[in-house]
């Protein structure tokens, strides 16, 4: 049976008619044509479909649409509608924290929880809020320096 969940999406107002058990991940890339949320493993695993749910970093595979009525989700594209992106987005450019793109996504969305949790992390802190997304071009080094790059350069964005 078919339900009708409200919430909002990046900002606005969001309607979902269909199985409260389809994951997020689909929905988003489906209905709403939200492609900048990768679908990489399925399982939970590798974090190129983070979303942020009510404020928190959560892989959209393991959500179901049920779990979001009423909530908050917020995708790369309307995260990328911010200073804050610009600023996570010139750090990661000016160390080369990207190659090939498709844990990016992902990955400035765990930045920002990161960030949003505390402007001024350590690099153990860093490490912890982005274990949960794999990069298997760059490498870690250079992403954990563009964030402590973003938290020393963000001006009091977060």
């Amino acid at each position: 049976m078919d339900q009708n969940i409200v919430f909002q999406l990046n900002g606005e107002r969001a309607e979902y008619s269909g199985s409260a058990t389809a994951r997020l991940l689909d929905v988003l890339r489906d209905d709403f044509a939200l492609t900048g949320v990768k679908c990489g493993c399925k399982e939970g695993e590798c974090g190129a479909c983070s979303v942020l749910l009510d404020g928190k970093l959560v892989n959209s595979c393991m959500v179901a649409m049920g779990r979001i009525a009423g909530a908050s989700i917020v995708t790369i594209e309307g995260y990328s509608k911010t200073a804050r992106f610009a600023a996570l987005s010139a750090a990661y450019a000016a160390v080369s924290a990207v190659q090939c793109g498709y844990c990016i996504p992902g990955m400035i969305l765990a930045s920002e929880a990161i960030l949003a949790k505390n402007p001024h992390p350590s690099e153990e802190e860093i490490r912890d809020g982005i274990s949960g997304n794999l990069c298997r071009c760059t490498g870690y080094n250079a992403i954990v320096t563009a964030i402590q790059s973003a938290a020393k350069e963000g001006n009091g964005l977060w």
